[in-house]
C-alpha cells in the first residue's frame, strides 16, 4: 500500500519529496527559489541554495549531466515543508527511525533493489537481530563518486544519509548512528576529512563505526601514499576513488559482511558481559592455561578478592600473594560444591565449559590436580575458620554492629554448613537485605495502571530537581482573622448549636463537615477544646482552659483555608479519629497519658501550614523550605517545627509552660515522631513494621501457640512508638473508611487540591507529578480504587486486628464497591449523573 505524499526540508535548503514507496518511475527534478510554493508529490526540488540534488538515473549507467525542469513547483495536496533535519544534512535513504512524519525517502528505478528486512545471526547461542545497515555519506559536494555510494547503498538495500558539512555530518551520526560512514578525503578546500574523522571518532557511539576514506588515484609520477595518517586519524579502510556503482558497491558489501559484522558481535559480546555483571551467581572465566581473565563483582563479594588481585593469575599463584590466604581455593571448592559459583573455562579452540559442582584443576602438563593439591602448598596458612577477607574485615571487627549487620553476619554462619539449597534461598535472603529500601515494595502494575503509578510516585517521593528557574514560596494566614465570631471563654460557652454537633463527636459517624458549616470553618477550636477535654490534657500539662483555647485559635489561624483539603477540617477529622482510636480498649490499654496527650496534639498539628502542594511539588519548584530540609520530609519536618515555634513564642498559647522538662522533652520527641510518621515514602516500612512487631506476636499469643515473642505491652516503648505511628497514620487518611457521603466530600476534594496542583505545575513549567490528575480527563474512581489498593486496605486489615474496628472495614467496603461501580459504568466523576 503506498503512503502519503511526503516532502523533507533541510536547512541548507534541500527539498526531497517522495509520493510512494512502491512507485518505479524515476524522480523528477525541479529547481525553486526559497520561498516559493511547495512542491508537486513525486519531485525532488532543489533550491538554488543548494546544488546537492542526486541525478535522476534511467536502467542504464549513470548520467554525467544533471536533470532540471525549469519551472516552479506548484503547491501539492497533502504535503508539507514542517519537517527539518541537522543543519546541512538531507536524509535520503530508508530509516530506521524517521525525524517526523514529513520525512521523505528516495526512490530508484532499479528493478532489482532488494527490500532488505532485519537479518537474523546467531554467536553460538545467541539469536540476535541486525537492522538493515546506515550509511553516512559526507561529501561537499555532489559529484560520480557520491551518487556512486548512493546508488550503491539503494542497491544493497541500505539506509543511507548525506551530509554537506562537518557539522551536519556530526549531528546526523548522533542522531542515527551509523554502521559506516564514507567521507570525502580527495580536496581539502571544502573541510578537513581527517579532523571530521576525529570529531566523529570523539563520540561514544563511534567505538562499533567503519569509516571509509575516499582518497583520489595516485598519479603516475607520485607513489602511493601511506595509509597510516588515515589510520591515526581514526579511519578503518581507504578507498581509491571509482564511481562505478558496482565498485562502490563491492567495498560496502566486504564491509558488511567483515568489520560491521564483527563490530555486531563484539556489542553482543558486551550486553553478555554486562548481564554477567549484573549476576547475583560467582562467575569465573579462565583461559586454557587456567589463567583468570575474569571475575564478575558477585565473584569479588563472595570470595573477598578484587578484580586487580585476580585478573592476569593463576590461582595457583594467588596464595603466595601477602596479602591473599593459601585457602582461596579451598573456599572457591567449597562454593562450587553449594552451587555458588559457575566456573567457564576456555579451552584453546575457544570452546567453553561450565562447571558448578566441581573443580578439577590441569596444570601447563594438561595433569590433571586437585585443588586441594595446589592449595596445600601454603598449609602454613590460617585456616579457612580463622580467615578474614579484606572487604569485610572492618564490618566483622567493629565493636558495635548495626542489627541489619548482625542479621547478615548469622545468616553468613548458616551457610557454611547448609544444603545447597538452603545456601542459595540464603543469598538471595541476603540481597534483599543489602538493599537500603527495605520496605518499599516496587509497584508491578506502573505501566497498566498509570493512576497508582501517579499517585505512588507523587506521594512516596521527593520529587525530581527543579527544571525551572520558577520559585515557590510559601504563603502564611499566620493574621488571619476571625473577628467575625466570638471565642468561647471555656468549653461551657459553646454555642448551642455548635454544642448539640459536638455530642456525638464520640462516634464514627461524626459529621465534620457539618461541624465546619456550623463555625464558618474552624472546626478545629472547638473540637480540640471538647477532645482535650475529654482525655484531661489541659489536667495532664498544667495548664488553663484559656492557654489551651488560645493555643488551638494561633494552630488554626496557620492552616490555609484556601486549600481544598489540607485545611483545618481536615486537622479536625484526624484529631476525631485519633481520639476515636484512643478509645478503643487494646489501644487504651497500650499506651499512657503521655501517649495519648502527644497523640492529640499531634494530630492537631500534623498539617499546620500546609500550601496545599505535594513534597515532589516542592522539591521541583525549589521552594525555600525544600532547601532548608534538604528535600527530605519537607512538609512534615516543617508542621513539626511551626507548630513548636508557634507554641513557644507566646506565653499566653504555650501549652508546655508549665510541665517538668524531662516530661517536655519526651511528650516533644513522641510528637515530631508521629507527624513524621504521616510522610508517605516511609509508609510500607511502618506497616510493616507494625505487623511484624505487633500483628504476629498478637496473634501467636492468640493461637497458644510456643512462639517466644515479646507480648505486647506498656513496657516496651518500641511498640507503644509503633502503635502510635499507625494510629496517626490510619487517622491522617481515614476517609476511605468514613460513611460514603463523608467519604465522597473528601474524595472531590483531595482531587480538587491535586487538579490545582497539576494546573499550577503546567503553568509553571515544572515537571507533572501526577499527569492523571488533570481535570480534564481524570477518573477520581479509578483514583480512589487504586489508593485503597494500594495504601489503605492492607495498613486498616492491620490496624482492625489490633484495635478491632468492624464499623470501619463495613464502610470502607461500601465505599469501594461504590468507586469500582462508578468504573465500571465509566463515570469519571464522584457519583451517577442521575445521584447528582
Amino acid at each position: 500500500m503506498g503512503c502519503a505524499p511526503s516532502i523533507h526540508v533541510s536547512q541548507s535548503g534541500v527539498i526531497y519529496c517522495r509520493d510512494s514507496d512502491e512507485s518505479n518511475s524515476p524522480c523528477h527534478i525541479t529547481s525553486v527559489s526559497q520561498g516559493s510554493a511547495a512542491p508537486q508529490p513525486g519531485l525532488f526540488v532543489q533550491t538554488d541554495a543548494a546544488d546537492a540534488v542526486p541525478r535522476s538515473r534511467a536502467s542504464g549507467p549513470p548520467s554525467a549531466a544533471r536533470v532540471r525542469r525549469a519551472r516552479r513547483a506548484e503547491l501539492g495536496s497533502g504535503s508539507s515543508t514542517d519537517s527539518a533535519v541537522p543543519t546541512g544534512t538531507t536524509c535520503r535513504g530508508r530509516r530506521r527511525h524517521c525525524c517526523s512524519s514529513a520525512e521523505a525517502e528516495t526512490q530508484t528505478n532499479y528493478s532489482n533493489v532488494k527490500q532488505v528486512s532485519p537479518a537474523e545471526v546467531r554467536i553460538g547461542p545467541m539469536r540476535l537481530t541486525q537492522d538493515p545497515i546506515q550509511v553516512l555519506l559526507i561529501f561537499a559536494k555532489e559529484d560520480s563518486q557520491s551518487d556512486g555510494f548512493w546508488w550503491a547503498c539503494d542497491r544493497a538495500g541500505f539506509r543511507c544519509n548525506i551530509a554537506r558539512t562537518p557539522e551536519s555530518a556530526l549531528e546526523c551520526f548522533l542522531d542515527k548512528h551509523h554502521e559506516i560512514i564514507v567521507i570525502d578525503h580527495r580536496q581539502t578546500r571544502n573541510f578537513d576529512a581527517e579532523a571530521v574523522c576525529r570529531s566523529i571518532r570523539a563520540t561514544n557511539p563511534s567505538e562499533h563505526t567503519v569509516i571509509l576514506a575516499v582518497v583520489s588515484q595516485a598519479s603516475g609520477d607520485h607513489e602511493e601514499a601511506s595509509v597510516l595518517p588515515l589510520l591515526h586519524a581514526g579511519f578503518n579502510r581507504r578507498f581509491v576513488e571509482n564511481s562505478s556503482i558496482t565498485a562502490c558497491y563491492n567495498e560496502l558489501i566486504q564491509i558488511e559482511h567483515g568489520e560491521v559484522r564483527s563490530q555486531f558481535k563484539l556489542r553482543a559480546c558486551n550486553s553478555v558481559f554486562t548481564a554477567l555483571d549484573h549476576c547475583h551467581e560467582a562467575i569465573e572465566i579462565t583461559s586454557d592455561e587456567h589463567v583468570i581473565q575474569y571475575v564478575n563483582p558477585a565473584f569479588e563479594r563472595m570470595m573477598g578478592y578484587h578484580k586487580g588481585e585476580l585478573l592476569g593469575k593463576e590461582l595457583a599463584e594467588l596464595p603466595k600473594s601477602d596479602k591473599n590466604r593459601a585457602d582461596l581455593l579451598d573456599t572457591i571448592n567449597t562454593c562450587i560444591k553449594k552451587g555458588k559459583i559457575h566456573k567457564i573455562h576456555r579451552d584453546s579452540g575457544d570452546n567453553s565449559q561450565t562447571e558448578s559442582h566441581s573443580l578439577r584443576y590441569k596444570n601447563r602438563r594438561r595433569e590433571s590436580i586437585d585443588v586441594k593439591s595446589i592449595s596445600s602448598r601454603g598449609s602454613d596458612a590460617p585456616s579457612l575458620q580463622n580467615r578474614r577477607y579484606p572487604s569485610m574485615a572492618r564490618i566483622h571487627s567493629m565493636t558495635i554492629e548495626a542489627p541489619i549487620t548482625k542479621v547478615i553476619n548469622i545468616i553468613n554462619a548458616a551457610q557454611e554448613n547448609s544444603p545447597v539449597t538452603v545456601a542459595e534461598a540464603l543469598d538471595r535472603v541476603l540481597e534483599i537485605l543489602r538493599t537500603t529500601e527495605l520496605y518499599s515494595p516496587q509497584l508491578g502494575t506502573k505501566d497498566e495502571d498509570p493512576h497508582t503509578s501517579d499517585l505512588v510516585g507523587g506521594l512516596m517521593t521527593d520529587g525530581l530537581r527543579r527544571l525551572s528557574g520558577n520559585e515557590y514560596v510559601f504563603t502564611k494566614n499566620v493574621h488571619q482573622s476571625h473577628s467575625h465570631l466570638a471565642m468561647p471563654i471555656t468549653i461551657n460557652d459553646v454555642p448551642p448549636c455548635i454544642a448539640q454537633l459536638l455530642d456525638n463527636e464520640e462516634s464514627w459517624e461524626f459529621n465534620i463537615f457539618e461541624l465546619e458549616a456550623v463555625t464558618h470553618k474552624r472546626p478545629l477550636v472547638y473540637l480540640g477544646l471538647k477532645v482535650f477535654s475529654r482525655f484531661g490534657v489541659c489536667e495532664f500539662l498544667h495548664c488553663s482552659e484559656t492557654t489551651l483555647r488560645a493555643w488551638l485559635q494561633v494552630i488554626e489561624a496557620n492552616y490555609h483555608s484556601s486549600n481544598a483539603y489540607h485545611n483545618s477540617t481536615h486537622a479536625a477529622d484526624v484529631l476525631h479519629a485519633t481520639a476515636f482510636f484512643l478509645g478503643k480498649e487494646r489501644v487504651k490499654g497500650s499506651l499512657d497519658q503521655l501517649d495519648e496527650v502527644a497523640a492529640l496534639i499531634a494530630a492537631t498539628v500534623h498539617d499546620v501550614d500546609h500550601p496545599g502542594r505535594t513534597n515532589s511539588f516542592l522539591c521541583n519548584a525549589g521552594s525555600e523550605l525544600a532547601v532548608l530540609y534538604n528535600d527530605t520530609a519537607v512538609l512534615e519536618s516543617h508542621h513539626t517545627a511551626l507548630a513548636f515555634q508557634l507554641t513557644v513564642k507566646d506565653n499566653k498559647c504555650n501549652i508546655f509552660k508549665n510541665i517538668d522538662r524531662n516530661h517536655y522533652r519526651t511528650l516533644r520527641q513522641a510528637i515530631i515522631d508521629m507527624v513524621l510518621a504521616t510522610e508517605m515514602t516511609k509508609h510500607f516500612e511502618h506497616v510493616n513494621k507494625f505487623v511484624n512487631s505487633i500483628n504476629k506476636p498478637m496473634a501467636a499469643e492468640t493461637e497458644g501457640s510456643d512462639c517466644e515473642c515479646n507480648p505486647i505491652g506498656k513496657n516496651l516503648p518500641e511498640n507503644q512508638m509503633l502503635i502510635k505511628r499507625m494510629m496517626i497514620k490510619c487517622a491522617d487518611v481515614a476517609n476511605p473508611c468514613r460513611p460514603l457521603d463523608l467519604c465522597i466530600e473528601w474524595a472531590g476534594r483531595i482531587s480538587e487540591e491535586y487538579f490545582a496542583q497539576t494546573d499550577e505545575e503546567k503553568r509553571q513549567g515544572l515537571p507533572v507529578v501526577m499527569p492523571v490528575f488533570d481535570r480534564n480527563t481524570c477518573s477520581i474512581p479509578k483514583s480512589q480504587i487504586s489508593f485503597i489498593d494500594y495504601f489503605i486496605t492492607d495498613m486498616f486489615d492491620a490496624w482492625d486486628a489490633f484495635a478491632h474496628l468492624p464499623a470501619l472495614m463495613q464502610h470502607l467496603a461500601n465505599n469501594y464497591k461504590h468507586w469500582k461501580t462508578l468504573d465500571d459504568l465509566k463515570c469519571k466523576s464522584l457519583r451517577l449523573p442521575s445521584d447528582n
